[in-house]
């Protein structure tokens, strides 16, 4: 599979850890996946992109998607370590200044508006 989800709670956020590549494909499960995460486990969300190693435009509209659900319900979203290509395409979006990125979840956990 191109893609592989991981969920978990910590520290009153719930983690999504994106493996893989985020693509045409493979957004639907991200998009299903942070729908429910934020449906069951709460409206502060962190994406682990650790070991995400491609996205393309429609990652982007998932994760806008997800920032969009979240502070509507009271939350937001951070995103944590991601890979070079990934972070390029985030800076070059500018989606990098309205959803947060951090070198870690650890940080990315502890950078939510309370």
């Amino acid at each position: 599979m191109k893609l592989r989800l991981a969920r978990r709670s910590l520290s009153g956020a719930v983690v999504v850890a994106v493996e893989g590549e985020l693509d045409l494909f493979t957004a639907p499960f991200l998009r299903d996946e942070v729908r429910d995460a934020i449906k069951q486990d709460g409206a502060i969300l962190v994406l682990d992109l650790t070991s995400l190693s491609f996205m393309d435009s429609s990652g982007l509209s998932v994760l806008i998607e997800a920032w969009r659900l979240a502070t509507s319900e009271g939350g937001g979203v951070t995103l944590a370590a991601p890979q070079a290509p990934v972070a390029r395409i985030l800076r070059t979006t500018g989606l990098d200044r309205r959803i947060k990125v951090y070198p870690d979840v650890d940080t990315a956990i502890l950078g939510h508006p309370e």
